[in-house]
């Protein structure tokens, strides 16, 4: 029997024992998973099973064994009524490029049930959700990539679904469209109470967005639990101070400072030595005296402090271990982090199963 989650006896994700085999390649491998209600992140490298995942949930493809359901409902037995109950977001471009984005997003609420007038209706209204109001009767063959994730994300969500599955919804946008599709993503759950289950190579957007992360690799389960507990606190201060004309490289000048002192200090990220330890340092605390070292040091060097804060940890660093033993074994596509100015690494090509 699936265990299920529940709010007012709806059922929202449960998967047990849940595998998908093809000849070649194991996609899910007895996935066991219990998503509840909010933002839930799914997050993967290339591969990882999360497209296969969600073609199940639709009731798509059927899995080689284990059950599942989405909102109470059986996947095996009962995909329509879970695709008319829930919307669903693709990764890959598959908009008509001579058909305006109104007629499409109305076309898809007719599909869904809604009669014409409440299609118009909920067309206007969502689209103007998602910031195409005024670009709404243009041909969608001239739509930027960020344009056309955002009417993909409007047909998900026009029928007013209790559930919308979002496959790489960033995918292809430049950092300030990523920054912009995330805030969008977020507000479908705050603004209107819609679950999100969202997949993404990129632990930080998901770290951003999601109440709870769902991790797998190689069709496993890695770890599930609440985004908060993957980004506990440290036992280090993260501190950032500015530059002066007595101390051009402040961040050092403190370092120097501090290690004097008998404190424990390092750079954060790989240059963490002398002058290109970058501009923040992680100091080991000590009990609140720390703070008061600190303080007194930077006071005594006539820097200025930007920020002194426990640290937290990031998604990424839970897995650097694992991912590293993966790249060591066999170079294959690892859990990805996005770069200072929201590029995204590059490591293989995509090998997502069907």
């Amino acid at each position: 029997m699936v265990r299920a989650t529940t709010v007012g006896n709806v059922t929202v994700i449960v998967t047990e024992s849940l595998s998908k085999r093809y000849p070649r390649v194991t996609a899910l491998d007895r996935l066991s998973v219990d998503i509840t209600p909010g933002v839930t992140g799914l997050v993967g490298a290339n591969g990882a099973g999360k497209s296969t995942l969600i073609k199940i949930l639709l009731g798509l493809s059927p899995a080689t064994e284990g059950r599942a359901a989405v909102l109470g409902l059986d996947v095996a037995t009962e995909g329509a009524a879970i695709r008319s109950l829930v919307g669903y977001m693709p990764e890959h471009d598959c908009l008509p490029p001579d058909v305006s984005a109104t007629e499409f997003v109305v076309h898809m609420a007719r599909m869904s049930g809604l009669p014409p007038a409440a299609a118009r209706e909920r067309t206007a209204d969502t689209l103007r959700h998602v910031g195409l109001y005024e670009e709404r009767y243009r041909a969608m063959g001239g739509y930027s990539t960020g344009m056309k994730q955002r009417v993909k994300l409007a047909q998900a969500l026009v029928h007013d679904p209790k559930l919308v599955l979002l496959d790489e919804p960033t995918n292809g946008l430049d950092p300030a469209g990523r920054d912009e599709m995330l805030g969008l993503i977020r507000r479908v759950h705050s603004d209107f109470g819609i679950s999100v289950l969202v997949t993404s190579h990129l632990l930080g957007e998901l770290e951003r967005i999601s109440d709870h992360v769902v991790v797998i690799d190689g069709g496993k389960l890695l770890r599930s639990s609440s985004t908060s507990d993957f980004t506990q606190a440290t036992a280090s201060l993260a501190v950032e101070v500015t530059d002066t004309d007595r101390h051009p490289h402040g961040t050092e000048a403190l370092r120097t400072a501090l290690s004097a002192l008998g404190v424990s200090v390092r750079g954060e990220g790989p240059g963490s030595a002398g002058a290109n330890i970058g501009h923040i340092l992680l100091v080991d605390m000590e009990g609140e005296a720390t703070y008061d070292l600190i303080r007194d040091a930077v006071a005594e060097l006539g820097l200025g402090l930007v920020r002194m804060e426990q640290r937290r940890h990031r998604i990424a660093e839970v897995f650097s271990t694992h991912d590293d033993t993966d790249d060591a074994k066999d170079g294959s596509d690892v859990l990805e982090t996005a770069g200072a100015d929201g590029s995204r690494p590059q490591k293989g090509g995509s090998r997502d199963a069907a």
